[in-house]
């Protein structure tokens, strides 16, 4: 096991969700550090209606075992993280309290009850370590009475773990010095998102198979909510453009974009070469066969919203390149042009069009998509729960005692 200082950590959390409770589990057998996550809500465990993807979600995946954790009641009329008052949890201070952590993490602080959690941790002088993973690509930093707040909040922090370049700068911005920034980056779990497993070819095989392309198409992948901030009609139009022989787009997702999709793909001119296809949302377990179903994954958001984009980190763990916005946060760190995909400019179709058309061109060529393949694993190798352990032991070893 992996040494790690003697603190007690007490992670704040909003909810369980696909990417972090297995890093907490990879913690735990990994590494000696102590820790207990406070969880206020249960939204991933329960099932709820999810308004982006416009049905109810629960995860498919454990999100629980592995690890300490314990829900921390949500008194909130309307609970989620849409609002300020989404999570308000009058037991959280005592149910710290009761652990009587050395040592705090939380996860954001835009809530009623994750403020709870740092002012508690603050007043009784608890060092504090941040993880968030808010960019200004695409726009201006904040005018300065924001840009005052912000600084104000983040000197409550003893350290921060930043997600990539985007992230770093967005600190950096805010005045947080860079003896209290460490690297702990956004990854997915390696065991569900393994290109090697069989069971996965298989599943993508058989998704081919049913929609009827054959193994010659290229294929095109979106999969996500399908909202307007996702661009997924600039896509559709941007493929339908290109008429492109031997090619197909996959839609994998919900929303309320579906219905003009759907209807925007009927109209289209039938003696295009291109072909549209949709499927339903797909649970966390069924993704890897999706991603593995492509030859490229698309993520083309337009909204100040896509702060990192990890369904590019699944696709790349799957060994798919990807085309990305240039307001998507990890395209910095993940998507190098030319070597692991594509970017275009997230306001220009015709930006949009000219990079699918190079995208499509280079992965006609068996011998350009094994290059494309072993440049994605190399890139997304260093994007592992490895590394995410080792930045967040760096910044608690870094802590006042």
């Amino acid at each position: 096991m992996t040494g790690a200082p003697s603190q007690r950590l007490a992670v704040v959390l909003s909810h369980p969700n696909q990417y972090y409770s297995p890093w907490f589990r990879w913690l735990r057998a990994h590494t000696a550090l102590e820790f207990r996550v406070f969880y206020l809500w249960d939204f991933g465990v329960t099932a709820a209606r999810d308004p982006g993807f416009q049905a109810e979600i629960k995860w498919d995946v454990d999100l629980l075992s592995g690890y300490d954790s314990e829900f921390v009641p949500n008194t909130a009329k309307d609970p989620g993280m849409h609002h300020f008052l989404g999570l308000r949890n009058p037991d959280l201070p005592g149910r710290l309290a009761a652990w009587r952590p050395t040592a705090m993490l939380v996860f954001g602080y835009y809530s009623a009850g994750l403020l709870r959690a740092i002012f508690w941790a603050r007043r009784r002088g608890i060092p504090l370590v941040f993880r968030g993973d808010s960019h200004f690509i695409g726009r201006p930093a904040p005018a300065w009475h924001r840009r005052l707040l912000l600084r104000l909040v983040y000197r409550m922090f003893s350290a921060v773990t930043y997600v990539g370049e985007a992230n770093r700068a967005y600190f950096a911005t805010l005045g947080v010095p860079d003896r209290k920034l460490h690297f702990a980056p956004h990854a997915v779990d390696p065991g569900l998102f393994d290109p090697r497993d069989s069971r996965h070819a298989a599943a993508a095989a058989a998704l081919r198979a049913t929609l009827g392309i054959g193994p010659d198409i290229r294929v095109v992948l979106f999969a996500g909510k399908l909202v307007p901030a996702k661009q997924p009609r600039e896509l559709l139009e941007a493929f339908l453009n290109l008429a492109l022989p031997g090619t197909a787009l996959v839609f994998v997702g919900e929303g309320p974009e579906k219905q003009a999709l759907l209807e925007a793909a009927q109209r289209a001119d039938r003696s295009s070469p291109g072909t549209v296809y949709f499927m339903p949302f797909a649970n966390q377990s069924e993704m890897p066969s999706r991603y593995l179903l492509a030859d490229l994954f698309v993520l083309p958001s337009r909204g100040l919203y896509e702060t990192w984009g990890l369904a590019v980190n699944e696709a790349m763990q799957m060994g798919v390149p990807c085309l990305v916005s240039d307001r998507v946060g990890c395209q910095r760190d993940l998507v190098i042009p030319g070597e692991t995909g594509w970017v275009f400019r997230s306001t220009d179709a015709a930006d949009l069009r000219r990079e699918l058309s190079a995208a499509l061109a280079r992965l006609a060529n068996a011998a350009s998509r094994e290059a494309l393949k072993a440049a994605v694993a190399a890139r997304i190798a260093g994007y592992s729960y490895a590394r995410a352990a080792a930045g967040l032991l760096e910044a608690l070893g870094g802590l006042p005692s």
